[in-house]
Formats: structure tokens, C-alpha cells, sequence
């Protein structure tokens, strides 16, 4: 009798330390779900660049923002992370990649790290990511994270506007904040044949998703995508 009881205590105990695993799976899968239809909507929306799909399919959007939103990390609109930044759209990430014609090998230049999103997007394409944020405890969290969830990304704390110098020039660059302005370092670290989006204009007034291509003799050449709403590009270091 004794020994049938503890058979019985012993698989207790075992399903009871099985539950956790079980709803964490469970979760996960909710994840995978949510992540999927999201890439539809992008998909049905008119982004069709294969590679950044697939990306948008694999990385786990809900580990880019914060606990309480996570519940919301795969609707399609921007996400507070805190210090008045924000996870963008879905479908403006998405945009912006495939704008980049991304590629493995392609060197890539991030203003405005956040929370490390759209570098994974990037890095999960094979891309080499070099990313600048403006506030460090953003910078931190954000290299923290990517290095967690195994994003081969380099990240620094610095002001964009200047860009990365030491790691110019670069095959393209993307700018998560809106400028006032083109910034000449971004222009001037692009390769000849490079490509940089930006949003560019005022938090508030009217904002411009703008391509800026860079030809083999170095002539620059801007175009107008879409009108964006993104938090301002800021100066200094904060």
C-alpha cells in the first residue's frame, strides 16, 4: 500500500512539474499563430520580398516589447518600449526591408536601435547589422536581448546623425526616427550604389518615407514612398 501511494505521489509530481512546460508551449504556439497571420496581413498589404517574410515569420516580435504589451506585439500598429520611443508598425517594418532588397552579406547601417527589432529583422536574413540608438539604456536592453535570442547584430550608443564612420561605408541604411533633415554623414557612408530610407520631417506636420540612391559616380538621387508618422530623430546622447 505504502509503495502504491508514493507511485501515485511521484506522478503527481511529475504532471504537476509538466504543467508550466505545457502552457509554455501552449503560449508559444499562440505566438507562432498571431506571428503568421500578421505576416499575411503584410503579405496581402503588398510586401512580397520573400526573405523578409520569411524573417517576419521566425522572429519573435513579442520578445521586442515590453511584458505588458505583449499581448499586442503582433497587431499591426506601433508599441511603446518606453522614453518615447516605439516598436514600429509591422507593416512599416516590413516595408522599409524590402525597400533594402535585403540580402545575406549585405552591410547594413540601423539609426535607431529601439528595442533591437528591426536589426533581428535584418540579422535574421543574413544581413551584417551595425545599429546606433541615442538613449543607452535602450542601446543596452536592446544588445541584451539581441545577443539572448542569438541575433548576430553590433550595436553602439551614439548620436545617428553622424552614422559609424569607423565601419563605412555601407551597403545600405535605414532610419527608424524622422529627421529634419537628410543627414550628410548617412549620405556620405553610403557605397556608390548604396540606398538609405528615412523618414523625413516634423513630429508635427507632415512626415515623408523618402529612397535615397547613391549612384556609381556618387550622384544622389531622393524619392518620395509614403507618408509615415515615426517619433522624432534626436540630437546629443541621452
Amino acid at each position: 500500500m505504502i509503495s502504491h501511494v508514493r507511485c501515485k505521489l511521484t506522478i503527481a509530481i511529475a504532471v504537476a512539474a509538466l504543467l508550466p512546460i505545457t502552457e509554455l508551449a501552449a503560449l508559444q504556439d499562440q505566438y507562432a499563430f498571431h506571428r503568421r497571420a500578421m505576416v499575411d496581413l503584410i503579405a496581402n498589404r503588398g510586401v512580397i520580398d520573400s526573405a523578409t517574410l520569411a524573417a517576419m515569420r521566425a522572429v519573435p516580435r513579442h520578445e521586442f516589447v515590453p511584458t505588458e504589451q505583449r499581448r499586442r506585439a503582433y497587431a499591426d500598429h506601433p508599441l511603446p518600449i518606453g522614453y518615447g520611443q516605439t516598436i514600429s508598425q509591422p507593416y512599416i517594418v516590413a516595408f522599409m526591408t524590402e525597400i533594402l532588397e535585403p540580402h545575406p552579406g549585405m552591410k547594413v547601417l540601423e539609426v535607431g536601435t529601439g528595442s533591437g527589432y528591426q536589426a533581428a529583422v535584418l540579422a535574421q536574413i543574413g544581413c551584417d547589422v551595425f545599429t546606433v540608438e541615442i538613449f543607452e539604456a535602450l542601446a543596452n536592453s536592446a544588445s541584451e536581448r539581441l545577443n539572448r535570442l542569438g541575433f548576430q547584430v553590433t550595436s553602439r550608443h551614439a548620436d545617428g546623425h553622424f552614422g559609424w564612420s569607423e565601419e563605412a561605408p555601407f551597403d545600405v541604411v535605414i532610419v527608424t526616427a524622422a529627421a529634419g533633415y537628410i543627414p550628410p554623414a548617412l549620405v556620405e557612408q553610403l557605397k556608390p550604389g548604396g540606398r538609405m530610407v528615412i523618414p523625413v520631417g516634423s513630429v508635427y506636420g507632415i512626415q515623408n518615407l523618402l529612397l535615397v540612391e547613391k549612384d556609381q559616380e556618387g550622384q544622389v538621387a531622393t524619392r518620395n514612398l509614403l507618408p509615415v508618422r515615426f517619433v522624432p530623430m534626436l540630437s546629443g546622447r541621452r
